[in-house]
């Protein structure tokens, strides 16, 4: 019968000092507050995203975060979609100043054309 006492006592000190660990005593925690984990690698906010900002972004893990296999195949497929609209600006940037290239060479043309019906 002591030897259940004694256990008791035991357990009920063990149970006490580990709720006082986790709980903290007073005004000083025993366990610090973690900090939450965040973005490294975050994107530019003075100019447009590029597809290097999206190979370079890398995103916390968590214990019950995301699926990394599935956010990686998003942004894959961001950084493709923005190389490809990167590209089409660059193309129809380019057409552009082509056509204003020539639009004055075009319009000299026609003022020195013979104006037909007079």
């Amino acid at each position: 019968m002591l030897v259940f006492w004694f256990l008791l006592i035991a357990l009920v000190v063990v149970v006490a000092a580990v709720t006082l660990a986790v709980v903290g005593g007073g005004s000083e925690a025993v366990l610090p507050e973690a900090e939450p984990d965040r973005v490294a690698d975050a994107l530019p906010e003075s100019r447009p995203v590029v597809r290097a900002d999206i190979d370079a972004l890398r995103l916390p893990v968590a214990p019950r975060g995301y699926r990394m296999a599935e956010v990686d195949d998003v942004l894959e497929r961001l950084a493709a979609e923005l190389a490809e609209r990167d590209a089409r600006i660059v193309e129809l940037t380019a057409a552009a100043a082509q056509v204003r290239a020539q639009a004055p060479a075009a319009v000299d043309l026609h003022k020195d054309a013979p104006e037909e019906g007079r």
